[in-house]
This record gives structure tokens, C-alpha cells and sequence, in this order.
């Protein structure tokens, strides 16, 4: 079959004929030495000839009538003309195995695409129902004991209702963050670009971050390089977005009475954004995984905080759609560093 791969039909039917031809003259000369006549080898060119068409025949047949169909089905070629030129110039076989493998190896890549995309959409599902179902099951023990006569005590009543109103929070920050990574990946949520001074826009997230830094006995640092303001041109809003969930991760992950800091470095057209703690860490294993939609390093710490685990995703989204890339560097006990860039802006005078 191998030796077949390097010869086209026609280079096959000619090799076929002059076997055949060959064949033929040598019975004709057996026959000679025992009495027949010598013009029987004018036959030879015509049994050469018969036998080329033939072979010739049989073969293109083959091709394409069996053949190209299969090709045609793989490769998505409409018609046979295309398929009839090639096979009189290139090897048929070889090309068509060739495509063939590829096809497979296609179809094999494929295959495990839809086995990782099945196992995403059990694990996604899985995850936004043991989100919803904590707040869901902790409304519904509420709602249970103020019904059963919690009601009318004053302490139960107001304490029960204020904890319904975390949980009800708590569903409504799900739902919302799920609604802004499915808008940010489908591109349905379009970016509007603005020049900012980001150093402003980081002291206005400190203020909202304020009372839980305190709360933890954690210092937060804008680290300055001069007094001129940073200007960056992107889309103000989602970058709000994203150093709130950046910097109130470090807050919540940060180690008591520990720090918190923001710098950023000139890097010619751009403004690199640093966001660092002193906290916890993350394990090296866990480093590849923290961008993924509800990955938690440590699952009972992060669900304590009131986390939904979407937040560091959110984060990517955001800076991808900003052409930008987010890196993450950290060690256990030392704490981690988050660092992306933005576009320099120009203030418009």
C-alpha cells in the first residue's frame, strides 16, 4: 500500500500496461519458437493500449465514485471536476490520507473540547446552586421562625429581618456578577474609553473600603512616584470595578494589622497597576485556577467573607477587554501581588 501512496492513477495504469505488455510479448515469443506466426506482436501495442484506458478506468472509477465522497464529506469539496484534475496531477492517495488524519485529529480535539465544556457546564451549574443555595435555605429558616411567633418579639423580628436582607444581598451580588462576565465574554458589553487620573479613582475605592480595612486593622498605601496625576484612557467604570474587587480582596485575604498597597510604573505607553498585600498567599498549584468563575483557594474562609467567587474573573474580563493581560505573582504567608496595564492618557486642554 505504502508503494501505491507514491504514484498517481495514470503513473499506476502505465505501469500496469507494460507489465501486461510485457507479459504479452513474452507469451507471443514462447509461442514464435513453436510455429506461430511473427505478426502477432503487432498485438502487443494494442493489448499496451487496451490495458492503459482500462486500468486507467477502473482506477478514476475507484477514486471518484468511492473515494471523493469520503474526501468530499471530510473536507467539504463541492463537486467532483475539482477532484478529477487533482487526481491527474497529484498523489490521490497520499493526499487523501493525509486529509484524513488531519480530519481525525480534528475530530479527536474536538471531542475532548466537548468533554471539558460538559464537565465546565456540571461544575458552573453545580457551583451557581450551592451559591444561591445557602441565602435561599437561610431566607427560608427566617422566614419559617418569624412565622412561627418570632414575629411579634421585637429582637427576634428585627434581627431575622436585617440577616434576610444580607442573604437577599447576597443572591443579588451572584446574579449581578454572573450578568458581567456574560455580557464581558459574549462582547455584548461595549467599553467606554475615558482619560481618568487613576490614582483618584484608587482613593475613591479606599474610602468604600475604608470601614472593613478597619474593621481588620489594615493599612492602605497609594504609593506615589510624584505628584502629577496618572492618566489612563480606558473605561472608568469597569476599572472602578475591577481594583474594588482587586484591593478588597487584598483587604479581606490580608493579614491583621498587615497593608495594602497601589503603585504604579511608567512603562512608556503605558501605566502598569500594582496591587499588593502582606495575607495569606497562594499555593502554587492553586495560582493557574484563581481567574476561573467560582474557584476559591480556601472555600470556607471565602464563602465566611461573603464572597461569591467571581470576582477575580470579573477582573480578567475586565482587563482583557481592555487588550491588557493580569498577572499574579504570591507565596504562602507573604501575600500576593496583582499587576496589569492601562493605555496612557492625554487631558485634553
Amino acid at each position: 500500500m505504502r508503494i501505491l501512496r507514491a504514484y498517481t492513477p495514470n503513473k499506476l495504469s502505465l505501469i500496469s500496461s507494460l507489465v501486461t505488455s510485457f507479459l504479452a510479448g513474452l507469451l507471443l515469443t514462447i509461442n514464435y519458437f513453436y510455429g506461430h506466426p511473427f505478426y502477432l506482436y503487432i498485438l502487443i501495442p494494442v493489448i499496451f493500449l487496451i490495458s492503459f484506458l482500462a486500468t486507467s478506468y477502473i482506477l478514476n472509477f475507484l477514486i471518484n465514485e468511492k473515494i471523493t465522497p469520503i474526501y468530499k464529506t471530510i473536507s467539504g469539496i463541492p463537486g467532483k471536476d475539482k477532484r478529477k484534475k487533482k487526481a491527474s496531477q497529484k498523489d490521490i492517495l497520499a493526499e487523501v490520507e493525509h486529509d484524513v488524519k488531519i480530519w481525525a485529529d480534528d475530530k479527536m480535539a474536538e471531542i475532548e473540547r466537548l468533554r471539558d465544556l460538559e464537565k465546565y457546564r456540571k461544575d458552573f451549574v453545580g457551583n451557581v446552586s450551592h451559591e444561591l443555595k445557602t441565602p435561599i435555605f437561610n431566607i427560608q429558616g427566617y422566614i419559617l421562625t418569624l412565622l412561627d411567633g418570632g414575629l411579634e418579639d421585637p429582637e427576634i423580628n428585627k434581627l431575622y429581618l436585617e440577616r434576610t436582607e444580607k442573604s437577599i444581598d447576597r443572591m443579588i451580588n451572584v446574579v449581578e456578577d454572573l450578568e458581567s462576565i456574560t455580557k464581558l465574554e459574549s462582547g455584548e458589553l461595549k467599553l467606554s474609553p475615558e482619560v481618568f487620573d487613576i490614582s483618584k479613582l484608587v482613593e475613591e475605592v479606599f474610602e468604600l473600603e475604608l470601614r472593613e480595612a478597619t474593621e481588620r486593622s489594615i493599612t492602605m498605601n497609594l504609593n506615589l512616584t510624584s505628584g502629577k496625576p496618572f492618566l489612563v484612557r480606558a473605561d472608568k467604570k469597569r476599572i472602578f470595578e475591577a481594583m474594588r474587587n482587586l484591593i478588597g480582596n487584598a483587604i479581606k485575604y490580608g493579614r491583621r494589622d498587615g497593608k495594602v498597597s497601589v503603585g504604579f510604573y511608567d512603562m512608556n505607553n503605558l501605566l502598569l497597576i500594582e496591587v499588593s498585600d502582606d495575607g495569606i498567599g497562594i499555593e502554587k498549584k492553586d495560582l493557574p485556577r484563581i481567574f476561573e468563575r467560582f474557584y476559591r483557594v480556601d472555600k470556607s474562609r471565602s464563602r465566611m467573607q461573603g464572597g461569591t467567587g467571581l470576582g477575580l474573573s470579573i477582573v480578567k474580563h475586565i482587563i482583557e477587554a481592555h487588550k491588557q493581560k493580569i498577572h499574579v505573582k504570591s507565596t504562602p504567608e507573604h501575600g500576593t501581588t496583582f499587576t496589569f496595564a492601562l493605555e496612557k492618557g492625554k487631558m485634553i486642554k
